[in-house]
């Protein structure tokens, strides 16, 4: 892919206002208002109640939990956001494993979805939905174990431009903690650019980024104007300095891959 000549000198990753050890993260969030997304079980009234106590290694799983209210209802009517009424993303504490999942649904408000664990040790459950009704989206996090003997794998180093099932895949532009940043995604496929993008889930591509340490999430898409071009902008702002994970999902040749970028802010 020839994108070198237009891309910033500064690479994703190798950004200023890197964080430094020891250095406390502020609280980015508006007065009174939320922090980031999935860190919590309950918020804003509702609660993800986990029904499946653990899943094994290597085996098929049923993952299953219900949106609850205050009263401990089980929610049963969601906004439809970007073509699904439940985005449920899947990884591992050490943000391994990444996956983005969408459950089913039975009449009494339990969703449900088969999953395979790779390894032990606590997979992050991440439930992205709308409540029918609601002024805002909502996002609630939980721990689903994984039981056998557990150890973190390290972060991939801070890259560029990252190989995918042949793509070309580059992150350009550098984050600053509480700022609005724009990040392009180039591809480019056997050489040659990719300019015939598929939608996927409605929009030309989708961003997650992911803190580590406590798996803080963010989930951003392309603006609605964007075109099936080689460059995917989006416009992100990370809640603070630290080191994260970003996940870009694209469609082409009808089928979803996940390119991973590690990013210190």
């Amino acid at each position: 892919m020839t994108t070198t000549d237009h891309r910033p000198a500064t690479a994703a990753g190798q950004v200023e206002g890197a964080s430094h050890p020891g250095r406390p993260r502020p609280d980015l969030s508006p007065a009174g208002g939320p922090g980031p997304g999935g860190l919590e079980v309950s918020r804003d009234g509702w609660t993800l109640a986990l029904d499946t106590p653990s899943l094994a290694v290597g085996r098929p799983g049923e993952l299953a939990f219900r949106i609850t209210d205050a009263s401990g209802a089980a929610l049963t009517t969601f906004q439809e956001n970007h073509e699904r009424r439940m985005h449920l993303i899947l990884v591992g504490r050490d943000l391994s494993g990444y996956q983005h999942v969408h459950p089913e649904m039975s009449a009494d408000g339990t969703w449900r979805v088969t999953v395979t664990p790779a390894r032990p040790g606590p997979l992050r459950a991440i439930a992205d939905f709308w409540p029918q009704g609601a002024p805002a989206g909502v996002t609630l996090g939980v721990d689903v174990p994984v039981p056998g003997r557990y150890a973190a794998g390290p972060l991939a180093p801070p890259e560029e431009t990252i190989l995918v099932d042949g793509y070309t895949v580059t992150l350009d532009g550098g984050l600053r903690a509480g700022e609005s940043n724009q990040v392009l995604v180039w591809l480019g496929h056997g050489g040659r650019p990719v300019d015939d993008l598929q939608r996927h889930l409605g929009a030309y591509g989708h961003l997650v980024a992911l803190r580590q340490g406590d798996l803080a999430y963010l989930h951003v898409h392309p603006a609605a104007a964007s075109q099936p071009s080689s460059v995917v902008a989006f416009g992100v702002t990370v809640p603070s300095a630290g080191t994260y994970r970003l996940f870009f999902e694209f469609r082409h040749l009808d089928e979803v891959r996940v390119a991973a970028f590690t990013v210190i802010v």
